[in-house]
């Protein structure tokens, strides 16, 4: 019999997916994963500072627990708070003070949960691990899942089939509403769970009060690109992203306004008016941090530019460096720090890291 370590969240996924595993004939145990300290963070210059609001890992932790002692599988728990700070919380923190909208989750699936994740249940003597992410392996290909919108390939794309040789995602074929109907068949503690939503070592507190334990606010002009006029005062730069229209605070204008860019030497934050404005398109940007899982150079294909965003048919130009120029047809929001995802078809071929956004061959000047 097969040996299985399962990743559990304490979430509905996961616990989905050990039963299904269990069906399948499987030999499962449970491994969870301590990735954050909750209650005591520290800041910038290393001082803890205490947060008061629940902790919610650690109800994540009993949540699991019951779900695999009512399975009759045994759960491990593993501690990766520092080497999640080193690989994941530092990557984020320098990626904001560049102004940029890193994605942290993507980093943790490449370092934590699929590296020292798998090391880990290596010493446990699994065969294979699995985890309840919604995406496919076929023929040791990453591929998107039955229910596309629950697929989670984008945040899976920085992973290299090595990583993927003896991963199982059980939920690949399934929909959201199935494992909801699962769930409650067996009357888990986590049948009507709520998803986890945003960064998960944020959790549920306040995004500006939590990073403000680690970088400092840096208020600075608001400034419409199109008129030079100065029509606010934003809190820091690293609070906004691109495309963004809620919790700027100013007014007076007949259109909405949207972020369009920073300038990080001036601590400007652009702003321009209506959701079509020509400052928010693009139509190629400059990739780096390539993860390619294709045997030869590929000139065209789709990309998605944010996990929400639908894919967009584009042309690839390999440059030195390791670096690809992706060139696409007016796209909207393409941002610095953000992950481009490359698919053939359905299936994930490898990512890049945004560095560089461009329209009509030149860098866009607003955007870092």
């Amino acid at each position: 019999m097969k040996r299985v370590i399962v990743g559990v969240s304490g979430g509905v996924d996961s616990s989905v997916a050990l039963i299904l595993l269990k069906n399948q004939g499987y030999e499962v145990e449970g491994l969870f994963m301590r990735n954050w300290d909750s209650l005591v963070n520290n800041d910038i210059n290393g001082n803890p500072t205490l947060e008061n609001d629940i902790c919610t890992q650690e109800q994540d932790y009993n949540d699991a627990k019951s779900v695999c002692d009512k399975l009759g599988v045994k759960l491990h728990r593993v501690d990766f708070v520092k080497e999640y700070w080193d690989y994941v919380f530092s990557y984020f923190l320098d990626e904001l003070k560049k102004g940029r909208t890193p994605n942290p989750d993507v980093m943790c699936n490449k370092y934590i949960k699929f590296d020292l994740f798998i090391k880990e249940a290596q010493k446990l003597g699994a065969d294979y691990i699995a985890t309840g992410h919604y995406a496919k392996i076929i023929d040791g290909n990453l591929y998107k899942a039955k229910d596309i919108n629950k697929d989670q390939s984008y945040f899976l794309s920085q992973l290299t089939n090595e990583q993927l040789k003896n991963v199982l995602f059980p939920l690949g074929d399934i929909t959201k509403d199935k494992v909801r109907k699962i769930a409650r068949e067996y009357d888990l503690v986590t049948k009507d769970k709520k998803d986890s939503t945003g960064i998960c070592f944020i959790g549920e507190r306040n995004f500006r009060k939590f990073l403000s334990n680690y970088l400092p606010n840096k208020p600075g002009n608001i400034v419409n690109i199109d008129t030079n006029e100065v029509l606010g005062t934003h809190i820091g730069l690293m609070h906004y992203t691109i495309g963004q229209r809620k919790g700027l605070n100013i007014g007076g204008t007949k259109e909405k306004l949207f972020v369009v860019g920073k300038d990080l030497n001036k601590n400007i934050l652009y702003v321009a008016e209506g959701e079509n404005n020509k400052y928010l398109f693009s139509d190629s940007c400059i990739i780096d941090n390539i993860i390619l899982n294709i045997e030869s150079k590929i000139g065209e294909c789709n990309a998605k530019f944010r996990y929400r965003s639908k894919d967009v048919p584009v042309t690839l130009e390999y440059l030195d460096n390791n670096e690809i120029l992706v060139k696409y047809d007016n796209v909207k929001g393409v941002t610095p720090g953000q992950v481009c995802v490359l698919y053939d078809g359905n299936r994930c071929i490898g990512s890049g890291i945004i560095k560089e956004v461009r329209k009509n061959n030149e860098k866009l000047w607003y955007l870092l």
